[in-house]
């Protein structure tokens, strides 16, 4: 039967796909920097009598609390009674420090709750909407779910492979390679695919290279755009020997930007004990032929609270993560020029990508070409 404002229940609007394209680019917002909740927007609409308007908005805080629901209903105030909540992913529904957020929607006195992913939490799947129709509320789920899960993707890959998702983000030439042999760092795309790539490691939890690339190329590995350094991502080196040197620009900083170095369990214990009164993380970790033990280290970091890793290591680090089935997504930069003989490829990539992987997207970035893939469900 058609509700008050003469819709169908259960229909989506044009409305519906606005607001909450609208929640899910406000989602953004937070990306790596939520600890281990999701990033996710909520926007409180109401028509006031001359169309909606948005009257609050959230977004996960820092850190992970509060969630984007309570963010939003506090800015509504009470003008959220009888709105309509746009939420990136199904409300919370179990009782920890605080009320569950479908509880806090119930209260403010919200009439129709529009949802994007569902939650596979034990706690929350399912149970929120129920909540929230067992108080009379109107839901409608999964209103552009597939792309607020595209964004969601660490969240749930973390719940339910518990490990990270894996993006393995490679500079390529035009004839396909990522560097030439003996000539260490080599920049390849432009300054404005540099820019996205920074944008990336803001948007993520940690980024990951191998010992060899730390040795060879002395890297930060920070967010380097304006205003954004406080956005780097936890730095994560494949060390297993532990031979990163203590002078390195990593371990120099990693008071200032977390620096995690994976090495072997049988490094002798006096060896970790300079590097973490240096100020870094070791995570002890098994080892296979002498390198670290890839889905084990994902295991670890998982249970530490990474949900988004980005792959930025050499040609070696990024085809043991296609091998291994363990990369969810690639991040391609192309750029126009051309390397030759003495380039270096990523082994086996273009098998991968034909059949392993979808594209999503691509774009143009001044002179390079971006290109996306997510692995084939």
């Amino acid at each position: 039967m058609p509700d008050r404002e003469g819709l169908h229940r259960d229909e989506i609007t044009a409305q519906d796909l606005r607001f909450m394209a609208a929640a899910i680019r406000y989602s953004r917002r937070n990306l790596g920097l939520t600890s281990t909740n999701p990033s996710v927007g909520t926007l409180i609409v109401k028509d006031n009598g001359f169309g909606p308007v948005i009257i609050g908005r959230g977004v996960t805080a820092l850190g992970g609390r509060p969630h984007a629901e309570r963010e939003a209903l506090a800015q509504a105030g009470e003008n959220a009674r009888g709105a309509t909540a746009y939420v990136t992913l199904e409300p919370c529904a179990h009782h920890g420090k605080t009320p569950p957020c479908a509880e806090a929607l119930i209260s403010a006195g919200i009439a129709r709750v529009v949802a994007a992913a569902n939650d596979p939490d034990d706690r929350v799947s399912g149970k929120g909407y129920a909540m929230l129709r067992a108080a009379g509320i109107e839901v409608q789920e999964n209103v552009l779910g597939s792309v607020a899960a595209n964004q969601l993707a660490g969240y749930l890959i973390r719940s339910f492979k518990k490990r990270p998702e894996v993006t393995v983000k490679l500079a390529l030439s035009d004839d396909y390679f990522i560097g030439i042999r003996g000539s260490g760092q080599v920049a390849i795309t432009g300054s404005v695919a540099r820019s996205q790539s920074h944008l990336m490691r803001a948007e993520t939890d940690a980024i990951l290279i191998g010992i060899a690339t730390a040795l060879e190329d002395d890297p930060e590995l920070t967010c380097r755009l304006d205003g954004m350094a406080h956005r780097s991502p936890i730095r994560i080196v494949l060390d297993s020997a532990l031979r990163l040197p203590l002078a390195s620009k990593l371990v120099q900083t990693a008071g200032h930007v977390p620096l995690w170095i994976a090495c072997g369990v049988d490094v002798p214990l006096e060896k970790r004990i300079q590097y973490q009164n240096a100020g870094c993380h070791i995570i002890a970790t098994d080892t296979s032929d002498g390198q670290i033990a890839l889905p084990e280290l994902l295991n670890d970091l998982g249970e530490l609270g990474v949900a988004t890793l980005l792959v930025e290591g050499g040609a070696a680090i990024a085809a043991s993560f296609l091998r291994e089935g363990l990369a969810d997504r690639l991040a391609l930069f192309e750029a126009p020029v051309k390397i030759g003989a003495d380039g270096i490829p990523v082994e086996g990539l273009q098998h991968y990508i034909d059949t392993e992987f979808t594209q999503i997207r691509s774009a143009d970035f001044g002179a390079d070409y971006y290109s996306e893939y997510v692995r084939k469900s």
